[in-house]
C-alpha cells in the first residue's frame, strides 16, 4: 500500500524592503533638523529681543577698567627752600579726528602733518596726513602721533598748530601728561637726593618714598579698540593706539593724595663749594674718587655731602656715595689716632707734655716692625707732639704699653664711642663698620697696635667725622640728619629733631687735652701748610696704605677731619681722597687737607655767621676792613653784607669813596673826584679801579707788584705816562 506524503501549506513570510529603511531614518533626521533650528531660532530670538539690555551691558563692561590715576610725587627742597626735586609735567600728543569741522580740517590737515613731520622727524608730512584721514574717515577716537613725550614749553607750542589751535574740544588734540623726575642742579649732591625705581633706588628719593609718592587715584577707563586692514594688531596698538585707555568722561573718579615734600639739611652753596673744591683737587691728582662732608657741630645738620669717582673717559661724576655706603668702609688711617689718644687719656690721665722716646722710627711688635713716615724717626717727643707729627710709633707704644695686658679694655673705649655700629642714619645703604677684636679669629699680637693707627677696622667717613663733631660739639655725640621735616600742603607732618647718641664721649679733662692736640696739628704739626690767618682751624691728616687681595700696596687713601673755628666750632667736615696719583700726593696733608682749607675759606665768605677773628676783636666783622672803589659798588657790597648805607653813600653821591668797617660802626669818606685836566688819586685802590680811572682820563699805566694788591704809590704823570705800585 502506497503512503502519500504529508502536505503541510506554508504562510507567506511578509518581506520587509531596504527602501522603507531609509525612508523611516530620513523622517528622524528631518525633525531633529527642524528641532535643532527651531531651538537656534528662539534662542537667536531670545536674545535680540529678550536678554538684549542684559547683554549689551555686559559687551560694554568688559571694555572698562578702573585705572590707576598716579599721584604726584612730592618736590625735594634744601634748607633754605631751593628746589632740589621734582616732578615735571611731559606729554604724549594724540588726536581725536572726528572732531574737527570739515572746514577746519580740510584747510589745517596739510599744515599740521608737515609740522608733525617738522617737529618729530619720524615719518614724511604724507605719513601723518593719511593716518589723521584714516582715523577720521572710520571715525576713531583716539590716535596717538608719536610714542615721544614733549616738554611743557613744546606743547604750549604745538597748541597753536592748525586744527591744534582749536583746543580739546573742537580741535581734538589731547595732552596726556607723563610726570617725570627733575633735578634742577643737575649733579650737585645728585647720590644723596638719590632715585628710586620700582625694585631698587638710593638717597633721600629711595628712602622717603612712602612720604614721597602719596596715594595713587583712580578713574573709570573704556579701552580703545579696532582695526586697520593691512596692520597687525601688534602694529596698530603702536603706531595708531599705543594700547591706550580713555577716560570715561562720566565715569567714577577717585582722587589721588599727592606726596608730601621734604626739607632737607643740604645747603646748596655750601654743596657747590664742597663739589667744586673736591673736583678741582680730583682732576690734579687724577684720584680714584673722593668725598667730603660738611656738618654743622650742634645739630649734626648735614650741610653738604659731595662724592665724586673718576669714569673711564676721566669725567668726574656722582655715581656712588662712599661718605655712607659700604665701599666707603676702609680703613681710616691716622685720622682714628683720635680715638686711641682719647681712650689713652681717659684710662692714664696722661699730661700732653709726657716724653715719650719714638727712637729711630722704628719698633717691633712680634713678628712685624711699626715704622714712622719720617727717615730715622723724631726721637724723643712729648705725647702732644706724637699727635700733631703722627707718630705711628709714639701711638702704638703707647697704647700696647696701657692696654696690652688687657685689649678689650681699649674695644670696650671704642664701643663706648660707638665705632663698632651703624649711626642708623635716615639713608638707606649705610656701610656696616667692622672692628677686630680679641674675640675675632683675625686677633694677634700685633692686632693692637695696628689698629691703634687706624688698621684692623672699617669705618665710613660719615662715622668718623662724627667723632671729630662731638669733641667740636663739647663732647656731645649726635646723630647726623638730612631731613628737617615732612610737609604737606596742609603743614609740617613729621619734624627730625636732633638725635643726641652720647651726652658725653669723656671727661671735660681729655676733651680740652684733644682740642689741644687737634689745634696744635694744623698750627704746628704735619697741617700747618693750611695753617688760617683768619680763622683758626682744628683737624687731624690721615693716610692709609690700601689692602688689595690681602696684601698691603702702594696706593694711598689720603683724608683729614676736623671743624672750624677752632675756638667757636661752627663746622665739623671730613675729606677722604681714594689713591691720589703722584710721589707728592700720599699724605692726607697734601691732598685733602688743602681742599679742607678751601671749602673752609669759601664757606667764611658765604656764612657770616661762622666768621670771627683771631684777633680777638668781636662781632662778626674783622676789626678794619677797608676799601676804595666806586660807590655804585660799595652799595652793593652794603646791601650783600646787610649793612645800614651811611651818609653820603645812600645818597650815590660822589662817584667813588673809601668804607671803613670796624667795631665802633660804619664809615664812609668821599674821595674827591677829579676834572678832566687833574691826575686822579687811586691810592688804596684795587687794580681794576685804578686802571679805569686813570685810563679814563687818557694815561698809559704801567704796574708794578702784586696784582692783587691795593696801590701803595703813584708816580708822577711823564709824557701821559703814570706808573703805579701795588702791595
Amino acid at each position: 500500500m502506497k503512503v502519500k506524503p504529508l502536505l503541510i501549506p506554508l504562510k507567506p513570510i511578509k518581506k520587509v524592503t531596504h527602501t522603507k529603511a531609509i525612508l523611516l531614518r530620513a523622517r528622524i533626521v528631518f525633525l531633529s533638523v527642524v528641532f535643532f533650528f527651531g531651538v537656534v531660532i528662539w534662542k537667536i530670538v531670545h536674545l535680540q529681543f529678550i536678554e538684549a539690555d542684559k547683554w549689551r551691558h555686559l559687551a560694554k563692561v568688559a571694555q572698562l577698567e578702573y585705572r590707576p590715576i598716579l599721584a604726584t610725587r612730592g618736590n625735594i627742597y634744601a634748607d633754605d627752600g631751593a628746589l632740589l626735586a621734582t616732578s615735571l609735567p611731559f606729554y604724549r600728543v594724540a588726536l581725536d579726528p572726528v572732531l574737527a569741522s570739515d572746514l577746519c580740517f580740510k584747510t589745517g590737515i596739510d599744515p599740521l602733518s608737515q609740522a608733525l613731520s617738522d617737529f618729530y622727524k619720524t615719518y614724511p608730512s604724507d605719513y601723518y596726513k593719511k593716518l589723521i584721514i584714516d582715523a577720521r574717515a572710520r571715525k576713531r577716537r583716539y590716535l596717538l602721533l608719536d610714542q615721544r613725550c614733549i616738554t611743557y614749553e613744546e606743547k604750549k607750542m604745538m597748541s597753536r598748530w592748525p586744527i591744534f589751535n582749536q583746543g580739546r574740544f573742537k580741535g581734538g588734540v589731547i595732552f596726556e601728561a607723563q610726570y617725570e623726575r627733575y633735578n634742577p642742579f643737575k649733579e650737585l649732591a645728585r647720590r644723596t637726593i638719590g632715585m628710586h625705581r620700582e625694585a631698587h633706588g638710593y638717597g633721600l628719593e629711595y628712602s622717603f618714598n612712602q612720604a614721597l609718592k602719596g596715594v595713587d587715584g583712580k578713574a573709570l577707563y573704556q579701552k580703545v579698540v579696532g582695526g586697520k586692514k593691512g596692520v597687525d594688531e601688534k602694529t596698530f596698538y603702536q603706531k595708531v593706539v599705543g594700547g591706550n585707555w580713555k577716560k570715561v568722561p562720566e565715569g567714577t573718579v577717585i582722587p589721588p593724595i599727592h606726596g608730601c615734600d621734604l626739607v632737607t639739611t643740604l645747603d646748596i652753596n655750601l654743596q657747590d663749594v664742597a663739589q667744586s673744591s673736591l673736583l678741582t683737587v680730583l682732576e690734579q691728582t687724577d684720584a680714584q674718587n673722593g668725598c667730603a662732608i660738611v656738618m654743622e657741630v650742634a645739630t649734626g645738620a648735614i650741610k653738604a655731602m659731595a662724592n665724586l669717582s673718576r669714569t673711564e673717559s676721566g669725567k668726574y661724576i656722582e655715581a656712588y656715595n662712599y661718605a655712607i655706603g659700604h665701599q666707603g668702609s676702609v680703613e681710616p688711617g691716622s685720622i682714628f689716632k683720635l680715638a686711641s689718644m682719647l681712650a689713652l687719656l681717659e684710662e692714664t690721665r696722661w699730661p700732653l707734655t709726657k716724653p715719650i722716646d719714638t727712637g729711630q722710627g722704628m719698633i717691633r711688635f712680634y713678628n712685624r716692625w711699626m715704622k714712622d713716615v719720617k727717615k730715622g724717626g723724631y726721637g724723643l717727643l712729648t705725647l702732644q707732639e706724637v699727635f700733631e707729627k703722627s707718630s705711628n710709633v709714639g701711638i702704638s707704644m703707647a697704647i700696647h704699653e696701657t692696654f696690652g695686658a688687657a685689649p678689650q679694655k681699649f674695644i670696650h673705649y671704642m664701643e663706648q664711642l660707638g665705632i663698632h655700629q651703624p649711626l642708623g642714619i635716615e639713608l638707606v645703604g649705610e656701610g656696616k663698620p667692622y672692628m677686630v677684636t680679641p674675640k675675632s679669629k683675625m686677633w694677634s699680637g700685633v692686632a693692637l697696635p695696628w689698629l691703634s693707627i687706624g688698621y684692623n677696622l672699617q669705618v665710613t667717613p660719615l662715622q668718623m667725622l662724627v667723632l671729630y663733631n662731638a669733641v667740636a660739639n663739647n663732647g656731645k655725640m649726635v646723630k647726623p640728619m638730612f631731613v628737617q621735616h615732612v610737609q604737606s600742603s596742609h603743614g609740617i607732618i613729621k619734624s627730625f629733631p636732633t638725635t643726641v647718641l652720647k651726652e658725653k664721649i669723656c671727661s671735660d679733662e681729655t676733651l680740652h687735652k684733644l682740642k689741644v692736640m687737634l689745634e696744635g696739628t694744623v698750627e704746628k704739626g704735619l697741617a700747618q701748610r693750611i695753617k688760617h690767618g683768619f680763622y683758626k682751624i682744628a683737624g687731624k691728616t690721615g693716610t692709609a696704605q690700601k689692602l688689595v687681595n690681602r696684601r698691603y700696596t702702594d696706593h694711598h687713601l689720603t683724608s683729614f677731619a676736623g671743624y672750624f673755628p677752632a675756638d667757636r666750632p661752627y663746622y665739623s667736615c671730613i675729606i677722604v681722597v681714594d689713591d691720589p696719583q703722584g710721589a707728592t700726593f700720599r699724605f692726607g696733608s697734601e691732598v685733602p687737607a688743602p681742599i679742607f682749607k678751601d671749602i673752609v675759606d669759601r664757606i667764611a665768605g658765604k656764612d657770616l655767621q661762622a666768621r670771627k677773628p683771631i684777633n680777638g676783636s668781636v662781632g662778626p666783622y674783622p676789626t678794619l676792613l677797608s676799601n676804595v672803589g666806586n660807590t655804585h659798588e660799595l652799595r652793593f657790597l652794603y646791601q650783600c653784607l646787610h649793612l645800614p648805607l651811611p651818609k653820603p653813600i645812600d645818597d650815590l653821591a660822589p662817584n667813588w669813596g673809601t668804607m671803613q668797617i670796624s667795631p665802633t660802626g660804619v664809615t664812609f669818606q668821599p674821595c674827591h673826584n677829579p676834572s678832566p685836566k687833574e691826575v686822579p688819586y687811586v691810592l688804596h685802590m684795587k687794580l681794576r679801579d685804578a686802571l679805569f680811572l686813570l685810563e679814563e682820563h687818557g694815561l698809559k699805566v704801567t704796574v708794578v707788584g702784586n696784582i692783587h694788591g691795593a696801590v701803595s704809590k703813584q708816580s708822577k704823570v711823564i709824557d701821559n705816562h703814570i706808573t703805579i705800585l701795588l702791595k
